[in-house]
């Protein structure tokens, strides 16, 4: 591995449990959802939310917002506004303490070393960029965020696209081959090392069914920086 002056990291099934987002957020946001709009509806933020939402689902009524929202959600479709408002929810239960981020035991001390070592560590979820910052605000682990210099999410483009690895190389004013992204995901990492990124596979279960030109790994202790 060529030398690394920043890591990016995908969230669900590289640094967190694909369950912690299905079994635990996705349902606790749905559930909050009708509730949440009907309460805030009257706010700023939430109204340019669902402004969105409407131009984005065809729809024009609240609660008809709502419902295109919450098919999007069962359809995990990345659609912007949807995680904004997913990312507000989201906030009054980490506030309250009913949710806490689950971490894989190896993440933490790894990013503590690189963040040591002074490398750059960026986050890139299809999350919105709120969201990530209370996954990583509020671990078992505790609060990540001061390790973190950076977060990238839909507004930046597709994470299978390989502009978008383009555009986040050029934000961090970083040499695209002094980049290390590390993914779950096959097609993620197949835009990023296109655009000229170094590449790592996190397999936390089982094995990828298919070859791939990307180094494999299944903790983060095992990755050479």
């Amino acid at each position: 591995m060529m030398p690394i002056d920043a890591v990016v990291l995908d969230i669900e099934g590289t640094t967190t449990a694909i369950a912690f987002a299905t079994d635990v957020l996705y349902p606790y946001a749905r559930e909050r959802m009708p509730n949440y709009v009907r309460q805030h509806r009257g706010e700023p933020e939430v109204a340019a939310i669902l402004d969105e939402a409407r131009v984005a689902g065809g729809v024009f009524n609240d609660e008809a917002v709502v419902v295109r929202m919450c098919h999007w959600m069962e359809r995990d479709q990345k659609v912007t506004p949807l995680k904004d408002l997913q990312g507000l929810i989201w906030e009054e239960g980490y506030r309250s303490g009913e949710l806490v981020s689950h971490l894989y035991p190896d993440v933490a001390p790894a990013l503590r070393s690189w963040h040591a070592q002074g490398i750059g560590l960026y986050i890139y979820s299809s999350g919105s960029v709120h969201a990530q910052r209370l996954i990583y605000g509020h671990t078992v682990a505790g609060d990540l965020t001061p390790l973190l210099s950076g977060y990238f999410d839909t507004r930046t483009g597709h994470k299978r696209e390989v502009r978008s690895y383009q555009r986040i190389a050029e934000a961090i004013g970083t040499p695209p081959r002094r980049i290390l992204f590390l993914s779950d995901v096959r097609e993620e990492l197949d835009a990023a090392r296109a655009a000229g990124w170094q590449t790592v596979w996190l397999v936390r279960d089982g094995a990828p069914a298919l070859a791939a030109a990307h180094r494999r790994v299944t903790r983060f202790d095992q990755i050479p920086i």
